[in-house]
């Protein structure tokens, strides 16, 4: 299996837990099956990024289903029981299903056996038969889940059918993200870079006053990048094929499936980049329920799965908002309009760059 290991963030390579300069504390860790980073430029007592590193670690023996006692390995194997989720599992799945229902079944939690199919969460993927995928597909459905989020510190139960399994891992890094912006902001962080995997969070601006620059990474080169965000106070997801893949006889088989269809999605895209605004009203609560970063996070699967038409289409009509990054297959990146003024080309770059309008038509960039 080849992953991409820094998707999407230029980031100083930072280590340990401490401070990396003045007035700058650090932490960099691996969690979720991914390496983290954190930094609190202007807070140099670490407690902060401590404390976020412990949320986030608190979250993975919740929500992985890897972790034979998380809450989901137990909802997994309970066999069309009921289990008893706390409020982070339960909040996230009533989301999971949320956004199922918003992208009519382009992100869908209840994927795994699919997944497991593909054998995408081993070290020796392959090529499921026919017959196996048809058997599967039946069981990919979030909208059948009963469950209704509990209030924060409270807990509900979820049942799923017989064979059915949950894998939140394309909205877990995201809600960790809403929990570390909570903690940070809690802790007096006014200014945060952090990095969790293909997820990115920002917080306030740069020591200097200028917005944080996020590179998207080139999904064709993955040592350049097609465009840069300046950002504050922002999440940016990126999903992309070029992430995780393997190949066989000359095909590449990539991670994101498409729930429709039980195979590799092909939707004529390279990468999706979802970026909306950091929250900040969520912060007061120990627990935050699912927000941006969740939605970020589930929406950059989606619409990678829909392809472009289906996605500018979902932006323009959704109710939900954030902005996009597109990189398709045919060499073009495509910008929404709320992001024109904060996108920067890659100079010399032979992509096509485009604007897209809340209005059906589409302008170089």
């Amino acid at each position: 299996m080849k992953r991409s290991l820094l998707p999407l963030l230029l980031i100083l390579l930072l280590t340990g837990c401490g401070t990396t300069a003045e007035n700058s504390a650090s932490v960099e860790f691996f969690a979720m099956d991914t390496v983290m980073r954190l930094e609190t430029p202007g807070l140099s007592d670490p407690a902060a990024v401590t404390a976020a590193r412990d949320a986030v670690e608190e979250l993975d023996a919740i929500l992985s289903r890897t972790k034979e006692e998380s809450e989901i390995s137990r909802l997994n194997a309970a066999n069309g029981e009921a289990a008893v989720l706390s409020y982070p599992a339960a909040a996230l799945l009533a989301a999971a299903r949320e956004y199922c229902f918003a992208t009519d079944g382009a992100f869908d939690c209840t994927i795994a056996p699919v997944m497991d199919a593909w054998g995408f969460t081993t070290d020796a993927p392959r090529i499921p038969d026919a017959e196996t995928l048809a058997s599967l597909l039946p069981l990919v459905d979030s909208g059948s889940l009963p469950i209704e989020p509990p209030p924060p510190g409270g807990s509900a139960e979820a049942r799923l059918f017989p064979g059915q399994a949950v894998d939140l891992g394309g909205i877990a890094k995201g809600y960790a993200s809403d929990c570390v912006e909570a903690v940070l902001r809690r802790n007096g962080a006014e200014r945060a870079m952090v990095y969790l995997g293909g997820n990115v969070l920002v917080l306030g601006s740069k020591a200097d006053g200028s917005p944080w620059r996020v590179a998207v990474q080139d999904p064709e080169d993955t040592s350049s990048y097609a465009g840069v965000l300046s950002l504050t106070d922002a999440f940016a997801v990126t999903s992309g094929g070029y992430q995780r893949y393997f190949e066989e006889g000359g095909v590449r088989y990539q991670h994101i499936l498409d729930p429709g269809t039980g195979y590799p999605a092909e939707s004529g895209l390279t990468s999706v980049t979802v970026v909306a605004g950091a929250n900040g009203a969520s912060y007061h609560s120990e627990t935050p329920p699912p927000a941006n970063g969740a939605m970020c996070d589930a929406f950059s699967t989606a619409l990678f799965v829909m392809g472009e038409k289906r996605a500018i289409d979902f932006w323009r009509s959704c109710g939900y908002d954030f902005e996009l990054v597109l990189v398709t297959e045919d060499g073009r990146v495509l910008v929404t309009e709320g992001l024109q003024d904060r996108f920067e080309q890659t100079e010399g770059s032979a992509y096509r760059y485009e604007v897209i309008q809340r209005a059906d038509e589409a302008r170089p960039g």
